[in-house]
């Protein structure tokens, strides 16, 4: 049966709306560790665990660590940034400016805006909207060796355990050495039970997938900045290869991202989005996720209804096709 995530956030931060949740199908939930710490995050964490003892259920816990995510800092109020405008890059933080040469790329918020650096303090606006504080970078073509884990990480993870967490999702992952610091980190804090997702979001985490694979417990196909890693084009055949080479030693594995957008602010998905999640399903996932649909979107209840429903008829599809 394939597994069904959602993202924790203020819309379904209740215990009753959680409580909803599991009993339309929801087997577990998300904390994304970049905006906040496992203490902040202590209410909603009980929320979640009372809402699965009202089920008689045990709802799974994961945590997605900052890792070596690029990331802005904090912004006093959001910026406006205007197409064709040339802007300071004094939101990006000097460690990043430093790496930035003229002509770079640079994706804001998972590809939403697009700039081209004029030079390391300058870039031109290609693409523009409104930059809000904590909000992702992506650097096309430049790699940069940056610690698996942050000291906020470090301190979550030696927590971890007591909060009940059931798996630890390492964002960015380049090479097998991310996944055995995370899993020494681990172990180190009493938490050898706690799984591994390995998400995989850049290029050089696809060319290494072969040797991700026996460290991983679960690989990610998280198509946010996956697709930020090249043209968006080619992104559904590196969801296939992903998929295919998954498939071929028998690595589970998630597929996330956008997966019903739509109903962040709409009751019903759209055809492309439940065709993506039967597409998913079918291919061999063994866990979907959706993020801002359920951390902040008006509908948490009714995507979790459409994500697992889906989910059922691509798995009766599959078996009687086989």
């Amino acid at each position: 049966m394939t597994e069904i995530y959602v993202t924790l956030g203020p819309a379904c931060a209740s215990a009753e709306t959680l409580e909803a949740m599991l009993r339309e199908g929801m087997t577990g939930v998300r904390l994304n560790l970049s905006h906040v710490t496992l203490p902040e995050a202590a209410p909603m964490v009980e929320a979640l665990h009372e809402a699965g003892r009202r089920c008689g259920l045990k709802p799974k816990l994961l945590i997605d660590m900052q890792g070596p995510e690029l990331r802005i800092g904090a912004l006093s109020a959001p910026i406006g940034l205007r197409d064709g405008e040339t802007v300071s890059l004094n939101f990006v933080p000097a460690a990043i400016r430093e790496t930035i040469a003229a002509g770079q790329e640079i994706l804001l918020d998972d590809g939403k805006l697009q700039l081209r650096a004029t030079d390391d303090e300058h870039a031109a606006v290609l693409r523009g909207g409104l930059l809000a504080s904590r909000k992702s970078i992506a650097l096309p073509g430049l790699e940069l060796r940056l610690p698996p884990l942050t000291e906020s990480d470090r301190s979550n993870l030696a927590l971890a355990r007591s909060y009940g967490v059931t798996g630890v999702m390492q964002p960015f992952v380049r090479c097998r050495e991310d996944l055995e610091a995370l899993r020494q980190a681990l172990d180190e804090s009493r938490g050898e039970a706690i799984r591994i997702f390995a998400k995989i979001e850049n290029r050089e985490g696809v060319a290494r997938l072969d040797e991700l694979m026996d460290a991983a417990d679960e690989i990610v196909i998280a198509r946010g900045d996956l697709g930020n890693s090249g043209p968006l084009w080619e992104l559904p055949a590196l969801q296939k290869r992903i998929a295919a080479a998954c498939r071929r030693v028998g690595k589970p594995f998630m597929v996330v991202t956008q997966m019903l957008a739509s109903m962040e602010h709409s009751p019903v998905p759209t055809r492309a989005e439940v065709s993506d999640i039967f597409n998913a399903v079918l291919d061999g996932a063994a866990s979907v996720m959706v993020t801002g649909e359920t951390a902040v979107g008006a509908y948490p209840i009714e995507t979790i209804r459409y994500l697992t429903r889906t989910a059922q008829e691509a798995e009766s599809y599959g078996n009687n096709i086989m």
